[in-house]
């Protein structure tokens, strides 16, 4: 199963890790710079939750939890 949310369809989406050196301005220094970006990934905050589905099935599936709280989701007990 891969990692998607099965109601909103969210998933992982890349980023990056930016290092900085040096004072700020606002501190009394010449300015920050990047010294090193690291790629990283942002992950969606998926469970796996028994839902009923439109037809009437139950169904074990991973849905986020933006959906579970915006009752976008009928689990079962």
């Amino acid at each position: 199963m891969s990692r998607i949310c099965f109601i909103t369809g969210k998933s992982q989406v890349k980023g990056s890790r930016i290092r900085r050196r040096g004072q700020t301005k606002k501190s009394g220094g010449i300015g920050t710079h990047v010294i090193k970006r690291t790629r990283r990934v942002f992950k969606a905050n998926l469970q796996r939750v028994r839902v009923v589905l439109p037809s009437g099935e139950v169904r074990r599936v991973l849905v986020c939890v933006k959906a579970i709280k915006a009752g976008k989701v009928r689990k079962v007990a």
